[in-house]
């Protein structure tokens, strides 16, 4: 029986990008259903004197703006096709497009674009976003991710922050790995060394 994750990503963040590209392969040698749910770290940063994304124009608002929309008229597939498309053309193609392009990429209407440049979704925004956040904190960022232990108590975790993504058995190992740490009683946050920048 799969195990249901539910993962809460802001688009725009790539080493969020290469942890989703791991929960998608890690799905293939584990029995995992994941369902993708919308974390903004503009929220997460916008009472806050220094924003740490140094998004001073508000870019980031766009794309959670658009997944959001995506997600209401095309439920969690068109979500995550859009995801998909957008971390492909952004993270690994380095190509800063048009919303429509992409949209185009993941078979949905150019028109929802338009969303990127209107508040219309941002109550949804807010709502997504909390929704994963009151899980694990505000001391945290993007993704989170949340399961269960297999008796059914659910669990939430910020991260894994990598760099790489791991393929086959090697990322089954690490969903072993982290399911296990986080799962301790007590368990707060484990380091590795400083980032280096992510790999696609």
């Amino acid at each position: 029986m799969a195990r249901t994750v539910d993962f809460w990503f802001d688009p725009s963040c790539p080493y969020t990008w290469v942890t989703s590209r791991w929960m998608v392969e890690a799905a293939t040698v584990r029995p995992l259903d994941i369902r993708w749910h919308v974390l903004s770290l503009s929220v997460l940063n916008e009472h806050r004197e220094v924003d740490p994304e140094g998004d001073t124009q508000g870019y980031l608002w766009g794309p959670v703006r658009v997944c959001v929309a995506v997600e209401q008229r095309y439920g969690q597939s068109g979500l995550e096709r859009f995801f998909t498309a957008y971390g492909r053309r952004v993270h690994e193609g380095g190509e800063w497009v048009p919303f429509g392009e992409v949209l185009a990429d993941a078979g949905l209407p150019t028109e929802l674009a338009a969303a990127a440049e209107t508040a219309e979704y941002d109550e949804a925004v807010r709502a997504s976003h909390a929704a994963g956040i009151r899980l694990v904190g505000e001391h945290v960022g993007t993704p989170i991710v949340v399961t269960d232990d297999g008796a059914g108590n659910r669990f939430a975790f910020f991260g894994p922050v990598i760099s790489r993504i791991p393929r086959g058995e090697e990322a089954g190992r690490l969903w072993d790995g982290v399911v296990l740490v986080a799962t301790v009683s007590g368990f707060h946050e484990l380091k590795g060394r400083p980032p280096v920048q992510p790999q696609f």
